[in-house]
């Protein structure tokens, strides 16, 4: 079944309110900062879309607070991709599917990433298989959309600003619902 752009909207509406582990924003909050960050980056239509949609697994996938204080890897990066693989283009599914390999290679190949994460972050690096080893880290950077994925990743890590203004949910399901149209034309 795929997710539609009301299915979505939906999601954001019963779900968005709840607390992003362990940071001082909502999963909205959250979602929305990484579409603005992107946007302010000059990002083409298919990875804004990304970044606000590359948390929405947690929201399919319920696991509580904080689920990685519990040793629990929610694998939110691969939950939401069934239900958007039918209306999304892989411009927006690969970023999401590899944005939590991008923090793992980032860790390998940039010695500052690493103690810029927080917490959270670094509990659920260890849960999702730590840190690349420098060969794994050249591989990630070989695949189609690593480079996406790598941008995602940084703004994932940035969009966890209390209080910080970013344009609404309408906004965004605006690019989603474009990005959607170009796909369905071709």
């Amino acid at each position: 079944m795929a997710l539609s752009l009301n299915d979505i909207r939906s999601l954001f509406g019963q779900y968005g309110n709840l607390a992003y582990s362990g940071e001082p924003v909502t999963q909205l909050e959250h979602a929305l900062q990484s579409g603005a960050l992107a946007e302010e980056a000059g990002a083409h239509d298919e990875l804004v879309a990304a970044a606000f949609l590359h948390d929405l697994g947690h929201l399919l996938n319920l696991q509580g607070e904080t689920p990685t204080e519990r040793g629990i890897d929610d694998l939110h990066q691969y939950f939401a991709l069934p239900f958007l693989r039918p209306v999304l283009s892989d411009a927006v599914l690969e970023p999401i599917r590899l944005h939590v390999d991008a923090k793992r290679c980032l860790c390998a190949i940039d010695d500052a990433y690493f103690g810029q994460l927080s917490a959270d972050s670094v509990r659920s690096l260890e849960l999702q298989g730590g840190i690349f080893s420098k060969e794994e880290a050249e591989a990630f950077l070989q695949k189609p959309y690593a480079e996406d994925a790598l941008r995602l990743r940084r703004w994932d890590d940035r969009a966890k600003e209390e209080n910080r203004a970013t344009p609404g949910l309408d906004h965004y399901l605006g690019i989603v619902e474009r990005v959607m149209q170009k796909r369905a034309a071709a």
